[in-house]
């Protein structure tokens, strides 16, 4: 058993020798969800804003307020685009949600999202240099329903301030009418980040896991245990990237999904559901075991585990499984567990396990390169095109089967991402900046540079002041009593 320190760079060691794998893998979980309390609760959240321009005299008030501002407010009016020049609108993404669908909590009421929203947005000036406010949002309406068209108006109402919006944590089937419809409404791109980044992600992964088994993706058979936001988007990107729709199976709380699904289909808010149930799963499979005897892979994004995927299901899999189970905080069964009964690779959406496949490795570079070519949207080619850049750059370090994505640390892949997103958003045609791969690449990286050496700066010099040691001591202390 290892002493803590700040850095907590192996939280497996940090545990008793006696303890056995599934007892560390349940105490990392009360270990961070601990810390992370005590954490927000020492700093009072984890952002706040700061200017980004000086004062080097009182009249430079004037300048940057009355009377001075008046020439950017009238630039503005007689060109809506020059906002993005004379005002931080074009770094500045909101992330926006009604706080329905938060992790594998579900509905934590309007205001229990921000948390998330704040770590989303964290992530976002960390990893990509770009800013990021939290919106966290009442989506009911006079009957006590959560009503989609609230969250599209105050979208719509919200762009002109903003250079792009991330959706977030938004319960389907609410999730599918107010990205499909801001998408086509909306001047500036509008991602939801539980579906479109997911599946960018999971699509990354999914790409270098077939290259390690040397599988190609037309031909992989798919199972997919779950079939919300985002397991949906994910079966979407990956027919759209090539994968076979015949070859694949999702699975949802009743069952399979195919066109004798008339529940479905009766009810047109799940559209998206719909249309996926008339292109997989041609026999009919209603039972998971049916469908998973020789399947390549497994993609489980449904409800917090760790005994919701069971090992028979992996023991039925074809030549080396590929098992992807990503809920969060918990997979649908532990990585351990799941190479116990044969899985080959093995990924989750955590960073504390080989193979993290999270959006966090997605959504900062991807709203970078759109918002620095001024993207009036994100097309399902420039989310494919990211997913590339991703597995791309893991493929030059490498392949194993514990190594198939990136590291959240591994700065570049962000620029990278960047620079493809924004040259496919220039080919698509839209875009309203021309700019070169080397410059976004460039201009991403300095961002995030300077993003880094500024926050490096506040921690030395106190200004982000050091969490007590003792902090991380009694958040251990309660996680090794409770699964002793």
């Amino acid at each position: 058993m290892a002493k803590i320190d700040l850095s907590m760079s192996n939280l497996d060691d940090l545990f008793p020798e006696n303890f056995t794998q599934e007892q560390i893998a349940k105490g990392k979980t009360f270990f961070l969800k601990e810390l992370s309390y005590e954490a927000h609760k020492f700093y009072g959240g984890k952002s706040m804003t700061i200017p980004k321009a000086g004062i080097y005299g009182f009249n430079w008030f004037n300048v940057w307020y009355t009377p001075g501002v008046s020439k950017v407010s009238t630039s503005i009016r007689e060109n809506n685009d020059a906002s993005f020049d004379l005002s931080n609108r074009g770094n500045l993404v909101a992330v926006v949600s009604d706080s329905t669908r938060v992790l594998g909590d579900g509905d934590c009421t309007p205001p229990g999202g921000l948390g998330v929203m704040e770590g989303k947005a964290y992530l976002m000036k960390y990893l990509g240099g770009v800013d990021g406010v939290a919106l966290c949002v009442d989506s009911y309406n006079d009957k006590g329903e959560h009503d989609p068209d609230k969250i599209i108006e105050f979208v719509k109402m919200l762009q002109p301030s903003f250079g792009a919006i991330n959706l977030e944590d938004i319960s389907q089937p609410n999730c599918y009418k107010v990205l499909d419809t801001l998408r086509e409404e909306c001047d500036i791109p509008v991602w939801h980040d539980d579906a479109q980044g997911t599946g960018c992600v999971t699509l990354a992964g999914l790409i270098n896991a077939l290259r390690v088994v040397d599988k190609p993706l037309d031909q992989a058979k798919i199972v997919f245990y779950g079939a919300g936001a985002s397991n949906t988007t994910i079966a979407r990107l990956i027919i759209t990237a090539g994968g076979d729709p015949r070859k694949m199976v999702l699975f949802d709380s009743k069952g399979g999904l195919h066109t004798g699904r008339d529940d479905i289909k009766a009810d047109k808010r799940f559209y998206r559901k719909w249309e996926l149930c008339e292109k997989t799963n041609p026999n009919k499979f209603d039972t998971v075991p049916e469908a998973i005897k020789g399947a390549d892979v497994l993609i489980a994004l449904s409800k917090p585990g760790p005994d919701v995927v069971k090992p028979e299901w992996i023991q039925a899999m074809g030549d080396k499984p590929i098992v992807f189970v990503c809920a969060n905080p918990v997979p649908e069964i532990y990585p351990y567990a799941a190479k116990e009964a044969g899985a080959y690779i093995v990924a989750t959406g955590r960073g504390d396990f080989p193979n993290q496949v999270n959006n966090s490795l997605g959504f900062p570079g991807i709203l970078k390169g759109a918002l620095l070519v001024r993207a009036r949207k994100v097309t399902d080619k420039m989310a494919i095109a990211a997913a590339y850049a991703v597995a791309n750059f893991a493929q030059k370090k490498g392949l194993s089967p514990d190594y198939i994505m990136p590291t959240m640390d591994e700065t570049e892949v962000f620029a990278h991402e960047a620079a493809d997103v924004a040259m496919m958003a220039i080919e698509e045609g839209v875009a309203r900046l021309d700019m070169t791969r080397e410059e976004v690449y460039q201009k991403t990286l300095a961002d995030v540079h300077e993003t880094r050496a500024m926050i490096d700066h506040l921690m030395k010099e106190n200004f982000i002041e050091t969490p007590p040691i003792e902090m991380l001591e009694e958040a251990l202390a309660k996680a090794i009593d409770a699964v002793k």
